[in-house]
């Protein structure tokens, strides 16, 4: 995504001195917090009042779930775009820089515009004593942003269970829930009705559920929870979506849920009408098996379809799956901070591994205390090196993201997996364990995996832009 060179109107400052964009991201860093009191939903009440309501004039849809988020929002985006909508994206988390949140048909914030908007909302939160912290401020700050740009649609990633989350206080027209895991991260477990029940609790009778989940006790929940609210349960997601080799496998669900958000929203959301060539909106009067004039008359005259939308289509999101194979050896950048992630992480490396062999793997792999539970991951390292030969150079993590500040036990790891038939190596720092990595592949058609949370493709990012 490029950076908009657009600015916004703002409301005038008074009281507050007026901040960079250095000042800025510096006030946010300190900001966050580890405590999470339950009143988040007040707080942005009273911040959104500060503004004359902005949250109520956006049409949204609320993306929730354990893992795939963020990837569902850019697909949705790109095919909402497509469809000719204007469409402003806040995501969760953000790598390198908090511009990365804020997404105006497909371009990223400007650092103007960013510091505009942070100033504003710093300013009269603090003038009204609301002690909102980072994620709050951001998301009233994307409340602003979207409605003063008049966007058709808003799509808000929640950083949490989608009921608590700040992102909550717009009612969505379409809640979209993606694979929901456990506290322990594993697919495996069933999440407990409490959990799922956290995702649920916002609906409204006008609110369109659909959930790329594929445990069936899960869907069962969900469906029973949306009859009681006389909401709207849409079939589940089963079907991948044709993306190039190996991402239908690896992101195909995250794209048919895109594909299915906007289908409601177009057919069932807006009365905005569909492009007379739309990819997905209902033609009246062609519902149901098209006839065989209607055949004959599509195959004279082929029109671009869905599948050459999806042909085209890249995720182009920083640290998801991101393979850098300029770079010699080749570099994959992943975020994933939990089992279920890391599971999947490992499936896209083994079938990279089939399409072009790869010749040695090194995971460095840094993670913080609270995401990973040790046995899951202990089991799921063991039998990635049954089936792929490389080794594993564990790290501590120096930075802080979100609200998850502690780094993991790396003396408890090493004990554990020191019986492990893999090479294992212990690093003191991120910069050393890029170091052990890379000695360890002595060919450049080798593979270098950075992952375990967004702190790590962090790292990496600076470190080069640093040389």
């Amino acid at each position: 995504m490029s950076i908009s060179k657009q600015i916004i109107s703002s409301t005038t400052t008074k009281a507050m001195s007026p901040l960079d964009y250095q000042n800025a991201v510096a006030f946010f860093d300190k900001h966050w917090t580890t405590s999470r009191d339950g009143k988040s939903l007040e707080r942005m009440k009273k911040l959104d009042s500060l503004f004359a309501h902005p949250s109520k004039k956006l049409t949204s849809v609320q993306i929730s779930g354990s893992n795939g988020k963020s990837l569902t929002a850019h697909f949705t985006e790109k095919l909402l775009q497509k469809e000719g909508f204007s469409v402003g994206a806040f995501y969760s988390p953000h790598v390198n820089v908090y511009n990365e949140r804020f997404a105006l048909n497909g371009t990223y914030i400007s650092n103007e515009e960013f510091t505009l908007l942070a100033q504003e909302v710093i300013q009269e939160a603090e003038r009204a004593k609301i002690e909102a912290n980072t994620y709050e401020l951001l998301t009233q700050m994307a409340f602003n942003y979207f409605s003063r740009n008049n966007v058709d649609v808003v799509l808000l990633e929640a950083h949490t269970g989608a009921s608590s989350d700040a992102t909550a206080l717009c009612t969505p027209k379409i809640l979209a829930i993606t694979r929901v895991t456990d506290v322990k991260g594993t697919t495996a477990g069933n999440a407990s009705n409490e959990e799922l029940n956290e995702y649920l609790k916002g609906i409204t009778s006008d609110t369109h559920v659909i959930s790329a989940d594929q445990n069936k006790a899960h869907l069962k929940h969900m469906a029973d929870w949306i009859a009681e609210q006389d909401g709207h349960w849409t079939m589940p997601i089963r079907k991948l979506v044709p993306l190039h080799y190996p991402f239908e496998q690896l992101h195909g669900r995250c794209a048919a849920l895109a594909e299915r958000i906007v289908s409601i929203y177009i057919n069932e959301c807006t009365e905005k009408a569909p492009l007379e060539d739309s990819l997905v909106a209902k033609k009246k009067g062609q519902r149901g098996r098209p006839t065989l004039e209607a055949k004959k008359f599509s195959e004279l005259n082929p029109k671009y379809t869905l599948e050459d939308f999806w042909k085209e289509t890249t995720n182009q999101l920083t640290g998801r799956f991101q393979l850098l194979d300029q770079e010699k050896p080749m570099v994959l950048l992943d975020s994933a901070d939990n089992i279920d992630a890391f599971e999947n992480l490992f499936l896209g490396i083994r079938l990279l591994n089939y399409q072009r062999p790869l010749k040695g793997v090194a995971l460095l792999i840094g993670c913080h205390e609270e995401t990973v539970d040790l046995q899951e991951f202990l089991k799921l390292i063991r039998y990635f090196f049954k089936k792929t030969t490389g080794t594993l150079t564990l790290c501590p993590l120096t930075t802080q993201k979100e609200w998850l500040t502690k780094s993991w036990d790396i003396a408890n790891l090493e004990q554990e997996l020191g019986d492990g038939k893999f090479k294992l190596r212990i690093a003191s720092s991120f910069k050393e364990g890029i170091e052990i990595a890379k000695k360890s592949i002595s060919d450049r058609q080798g593979l270098l995996v950075i992952t375990g949370s967004t702190a790590m493709v962090e790292q990496y990012w600076q470190l080069n832009t640093s040389k």
